[in-house]
Order: C-alpha cells, then sequence, then structure tokens
C-alpha cells in the first residue's frame, strides 16, 4: 500500500520548482492532489500531464494565493470536488530582492502577502474540513534564509521567519484535534530562482555547504513526503532544515 492511498492533498505554488516536485510526489504516493497557480500556463499544464501519463490524480486551480476571498472560494470548490483535504503544503513564494535602503513598499507588501499572508489564508481555510475529520497534516515551506537572514533580502527573510512562528504556534492550538504543523527549511535548491544566481554567489553558497552542492527538489519533496505520512505521526511544531549542512 502506498504511504498516502485515499488521500486528498492541496499544494500551493505547485507549477514549476520545488511545487511541481512536490505535486508528483504525493501523486506517487497515492494522493489525490490539487495545486494551486496564479494562472492555467503551460508549466501547469505540463505538471498535470506528467501526473496523468503515470496514472495520477492532480489538477490545477488558478487562485490567488494572497487572496483571502479567492483562497476561501478555493477550498470550498475542492471540498467540493474531492470531499476532503487530509494534507495542506503551503509553498507559495516569491523574491523581491534589493537592500532595505532602496527597497520600496511595494517590495515588502508583494513577498509578505505571497509568502506568508498565504499561508495564514491557507490554513485557515481548511482548519475546519480538518477539525471535522480530527486528523490533517500542514507542511510550511519556509526557508533557511528565514533562521540565518540575508542582505538584500530583509523581506524575504522576514516572511520565511514568520511562517516559523506561525507553524509552532499553529502545532499548539491544533494538536488536541490531531492535526500537525511542521515547516521545512531548504538550503539552495536547484530551481530557476537558483539558477539566476551570479557564479560567485554559487561558488560561495557550496564552498559553504558541507555536502559541497546544491539539493534537489525532489530531496525536498522526500521530506514534504515523511511530514505528509504517518511516518510522522509524532512530529508537530518542528522546523526541518534541509539544507546540506550549509553553516
Amino acid at each position: 500500500m502506498k504511504l498516502l492511498e485515499n488521500k486528498v492533498a492541496l499544494v500551493t505554488g505547485g507549477s514549476r520548482g520545488i511545487g511541481a516536485a512536490i505535486v508528483q510526489k504525493l501523486a506517487e504516493q497515492g494522493a489525490k492532489v490539487a495545486f494551486t497557480c496564479r494562472s492555467i500556463s503551460e508549466k501547469a499544464e505540463s505538471v498535470v500531464n506528467a501526473a496523468e501519463k503515470n496514472g495520477y490524480e492532480v489538477k490545477a486551480y488558478a487562485s490567488d494565493a494572497s487572496s483571502f476571498a479567492e483562497t476561501e472560494q478555493l477550498i470550498k470548490q475542492i471540498i467540493a470536488d474531492y470531499g476532503q483535504i487530509d494534507i495542506l503544503v503551503n509553498n507559495a513564494g516569491i523574491t523581491r530582492d534589493n537592500l532595505l535602503l532602496r527597497m520600496n513598499e511595494q517590495q515588502w507588501d508583494d513577498v509578505m502577502n505571497t509568502n506568508l499572508k498565504s499561508v495564514f489564508n491557507f490554513s485557515k481555510n481548511v482548519m475546519r474540513p480538518m477539525m471535522r475529520a480530527r486528523k490533517g497534516s500542514i507542511i510550511n515551506i519556509t526557508s533557511i534564509i528565514g533562521i540565518t537572514g540575508n542582505a538584500g533580502q530583509s523581506n524575504y527573510a522576514a516572511s520565511k521567519a514568520g511562517i516559523i512562528g506561525f507553524t509552532k504556534s499553529l502545532a499548539q492550538e491544533m494538536g488536541s484535534r490531531n492535526i500537525r504543523c511542521n515547516a521545512i527549511a531548504p538550503g539552495f535548491i536547484e530551481t530557476e530562482m537558483t539558477a539566476a544566481l551570479d557564479d560567485d554567489i554559487k561558488k560561495a553558497v557550496i564552498d559553504s555547504t558541507a555536502l559541497r552542492r546544491y539539493g534537489s527538489v525532489e530531496e525536498i519533496a522526500n521530506v514534504v513526503l515523511f511530514l505528509a505520512s504517518d511516518l510522522s505521526s509524532y512530529i508537530t511544531g518542528e522546523t526541518l532544515t534541509v539544507s546540506g549542512g550549509m553553516r
């Protein structure tokens, strides 16, 4: 039997990078997977097509993760389509990097709304269905930058640090209902975002990482699978750092 047989999972920001890998990993382990994206783009369709070729049930939903109203309607739609949501992976995120001296209000607000407010939006709206079922796993994708900070990323670091505090608090609130909430803090992972970094920055990252390499999106998806499944049934309120020993 697969680890997520008869489960329904919702992944935000699932059309590319880490999100797309999470969608595929949960689907291959038996979950029916809904994922969100701002629009049903070619990338979103390719994620669905790749899953369907393997016989998995995956569906894309267009939604703005930073909008509470859109999120509320989306959760209602997914419940209508699937009858339940057992797993929520809050993965949607963006960067708007700049030194604070040069950062404008829009750059701050965009990152906070997409990265942090979206976690509130989705967690808030899946709570009642999970409470009725008396079970659930919420997994929030934060970042090593939320722990260490990074010059030029005060907005990103603040949003990701906020996710860690949110995770710990929600775990305490929902534990008595058998709903777990954990976070994953990836280090530098090979994605479109990291591919755009300068070669000097890439070398510095590798030199500061014990395993001397970037991580893969599948390595993050494997940890999501662990936290989504009953293999982690006694783990809640934790942040698992998946950074290759970055220091």
